[in-house]
């Protein structure tokens, strides 16, 4: 299984950025990460589109689902049965938005294994014989940054991005008053503290990790945000389109 995962996914990454860093005037190791980053973004578009809309989906039903848990809270059969039936009535498979992360899991892992090892030349023997094998790789970026260290500014700008990223995902909700429904306000409390534990993880990371990492975790989330952008803006142009018709 090991075997396999670096062949099928460690492997063609690792050779990918090695291809644009020497093809690439002044053998720029970040600018070959943001090109394979890009690349890497492109491929998987249709699995992480999938995966965002589900999550908005999920995200815009919400309140709906609230309304069937504080209606049914004492009758937990029949909120199932609602809730099964509210899915159906969306439209909406509250297990979809897992399917496409699970799916590109591989390929985070493969390229966190890349930026970890392959930038300071442990793995350049794993370079395809077609491919020019460097000797070393200058993992100094516009000058001043080294990829193959952590560095505070891509670590705080990840983070920053992944806030942004999440705070765009996140669907502002009453607060909940009834004794009840005490279980739904613990939810949207746990669901602030994810909006800021994962960025304050991201930083944790970036810190820990060569700046490689970071500065594609950077570059992956901002292509991330303009596609959540790409896709809101559309859907909310058919819902008005919609409404304009009717």
């Amino acid at each position: 299984m090991s075997n396999f995962f670096y062949v099928v996914f460690y492997q063609p990454i690792l050779n990918l950025l090695i291809f644009f860093y020497n093809i690439i005037p002044g053998h720029s190791i970040g600018l070959a990460i943001i090109i394979m980053t890009v690349l890497i973004k492109l491929f998987l578009w249709p699995l992480s589109k999938q995966s965002i809309k589900s999550q908005k989906s999920l995200q815009d039903l919400q309140p709906k689902v609230d309304e069937l848990k504080k209606k049914y809270a004492n009758n937990k059969e029949a909120m199932g049965k609602e809730m099964i039936e509210l899915y159906k009535k969306e439209k909406v498979n509250p297990f979809s938005s897992c399917l496409p992360l699970l799916i590109q899991l591989p390929f985070f892992w493969a390229v966190f294994l890349v930026f970890r090892d392959g930038l300071s030349g442990k793995s350049l023997n794993l370079v395809y014989s077609f491919i020019d094998q460097p000797a070393a790789i200058n993992s100094i970026f516009l000058g001043i940054i080294d990829l193959a260290k952590p560095n505070v500014i891509l670590a705080v700008l990840a983070g920053l991005a992944q806030f942004w990223q999440a705070k765009m995902m996140n669907t502002k909700q009453a607060a909940i008053k009834d004794q009840e429904a005490k279980d739904e306000n613990m939810m949207a409390i746990m669901n602030k503290q994810m909006l800021y534990l994962m960025p304050v993880l991201t930083i944790f990371i970036g810190l820990t990790f060569p700046s490689g990492l970071a500065l594609y975790w950077l570059i992956t989330t901002v292509l991330t945000i303009l596609q959540q952008f790409y896709l809101f803006k559309n859907e909310n142009q058919k819902v008005i389109d919609q409404k304009s018709i009717n």
